[in-house]
């Protein structure tokens, strides 16, 4: 996935790349709404434990809500993201990236609200304010490119950026320098500050 020849979208803004894991917790864009933003999270199931499938049952309702104590809390929430990279780097894709995910709640991104409306979701799989695995930043080397290509992004923010009072993901453990200067984006797609740069 290392250039545009490469990036091989399916319909409905699926990613071959991805492993497909649909998750009805989705619904239609707006009209005419292009996706202008990334929403980079952090998540794990229970929180501080990698692996397993909690995440993925999550998305797609299916979660055993008596599987651990913590699980109850989710009890009714329908949630989704576009992407989720594993520790190991592992790629899977619930929503496509012509849909809208359920992923960023109340949100505003300079100076508009509902994020969901016109951003794709990441999760990486992770715990705020830890750090996160190597593969997990080769994978996002190779995707945001892929969605820059397909659709007119012009900036990328954590949860933590769109929803400051109620979200703190991914948390100071999160290479937002180490990102910016693999992208090599322009530094205005950054929030203020995580560049180093004001």
């Amino acid at each position: 996935m290392q250039d545009a020849a490469s990036d091989r979208w399916l319909a409905g803004g699926w990613l071959d790349a991805a492993q497909a894991c649909p998750s009805p917790n989705c619904n239609a864009r707006p009209p005419a709404v292009a996706v202008e933003l990334v929403v980079i999270h952090s998540i794990s199931l229970p929180p501080g434990q990698f692996g397993g499938d909690a995440i993925e049952h999550l998305f797609t309702n299916r979660l055993d809500l008596g599987g651990h104590p913590y699980f109850e809390r989710l009890r009714g929430l329908a949630l989704s993201s576009h992407f989720v990279i594993g520790r190991n780097g592992e790629l899977k894709q619930f929503v496509g990236g012509d849909e809208r995910a359920w992923h960023a709640g109340r949100s505003v991104w300079r100076g508009r609200e509902n994020c969901n409306d016109f951003s794709i979701g990441i999760e990486l799989e992770g715990l705020e304010g830890r750090a996160f695995a190597p593969p997990q930043y080769t994978a996002l080397l190779e995707l945001l490119p892929a969605l820059a290509r397909r659709y007119p992004i012009r900036g990328i923010a954590g949860h933590e950026h769109v929803a400051p009072m109620r979200k703190a993901d991914p948390g100071a453990g999160f290479e937002w320098r180490r990102l910016a200067e693999m992208l090599r984006w322009p530094r205005e797609y950054f929030p203020a500050g995580v560049t180093g740069a004001g």
